[in-house]
């Protein structure tokens, strides 16, 4: 069985875009690697239900967001929504709203586009994150670096300037009010955030600054935050520079993988029956900036891109004890910095 990922990139030394790539699953191997959109710095991307793609998209001095039709051959460009300035960091689907979602890291922004009939996106709202940031380097300005959905249909935002997650009400026209304020403590660098596929109340706060998970309770009814647990996706005695990035939760919900541009790790944490976390693994990504990874379908495989290096890793994941087990390395991916798994024909 061969399943087919997509890599989203930078392009600022070799890569051209975005490029897919299989996973044979009988042969274990990643194999036949190639452009599937030319484009500049798709940094980020979404697949939708209908197979379309929507991703950062940059052109010249403007960026937004890019939709791409998938079922075409070759994959053509439904239209882009630009504005001044840098491109997103972060693009989220809302299939029931038929919205997309971006967020801006350099603007402080979150921006809401309509889905229309033919895969097109039109911008609905946008808000702008302003007040007090952290004490690092990093935390000049309001910093919006994820926005995506609970398992309530609201809008989840993490803000790593402010270290800050934000949760918004969206109205079926795609329109945004806040609802609640979530703070970390000052340099925790709020970056991407999951939730528990089998409790609804439990998220994953992943601090890129820190290097810090924090275990949440989430409330439906006022769509509020608590934190219950801070843990390390490092060594203690890791003292040179380490950014967390990626955050996935296997389906069961029993097991979390962060991964770690430095230290350059995939960190793998155990649930327990009080919702806190213990890790049990920290595996070398064989390259350097692992940016981001994705489970196949069965999630006994994953894929990761190490940006720096050029290259995705495979890993082959043990569902029962978590455990990852690497199977391949050093496969040519040029600036990889997203995974996307693709599940259409």
């Amino acid at each position: 069985m061969q399943t087919k990922f997509l890599i989203g990139t930078y392009t600022k030394k070799n890569s051209q875009g975005i490029y897919s790539v299989k996973l044979d699953s009988s042969t274990k191997r990643l194999l036949d690697l190639h452009l599937l959109v030319h484009t500049q710095n798709p940094t980020y991307l979404g697949v939708s239900a209908a197979n379309n793609l929507y991703t950062v998209s940059k052109n010249g001095e403007r960026g937004g967001v890019g939709a791409y039709n998938l079922s075409n051959a070759p994959v053509t460009l439904i239209n882009e929504a630009l504005g001044a300035g840098s491109p997103p960091a972060y693009v989220g689907i809302d299939e029931a709203r038929q919205l997309v979602f971006s967020g801006n890291y350099h603007q402080s922004t979150v921006t809401v586009f309509k889905i229309n009939a033919d895969g097109s996106i039109t911008q609905t709202d946008q808000v702008t994150h302003q007040g007090l940031t952290g004490p690092a380097e990093e935390q000049d300005t309001p910093h919006v670096h994820f926005c995506d959905l609970t398992p309530d249909n609201r809008l989840v935002v993490c803000d790593l300037g402010m270290d800050l997650v934000v949760v918004y009400n969206v109205t079926k026209d795609g329109k945004l009010t806040a609802v609640s304020r979530y703070q970390s403590e000052p340099g925790f660098g709020s970056r991407h955030i999951a939730f528990s596929p089998t409790n609804p109340t439990i998220a994953y706060l992943l601090g890129e600054l820190s290097s810090n998970l924090e275990v949440l309770k989430y409330n439906p009814v006022n769509g509020e935050f608590k934190h219950l647990q801070t843990i390390s996706t490092i060594p203690a005695d890791w003292n040179t520079h380490n950014g967390a990035a990626a955050i996935h939760v296997s389906s069961d919900g029993k097991y979390i993988y962060t991964s770690n541009r430095g230290q350059n790790t995939i960190a793998v944490f155990q649930t327990q029956s009080d919702n806190s976390v213990t890790m049990i693994q920290a595996i070398s990504t064989e390259g350097d900036f692992p940016r981001d990874f994705a489970f196949d379908a069965t999630e006994n495989f994953i894929v990761c891109a190490n940006q720096e290096t050029d290259n995705l890793t495979l890993f082959e994941r043990n569902a029962t004890t978590g455990l990852l087990t690497l199977i391949q390395k050093d496969f040519p991916c040029p600036e990889g910095v997203c995974v996307k798994l693709v599940t259409q024909k």
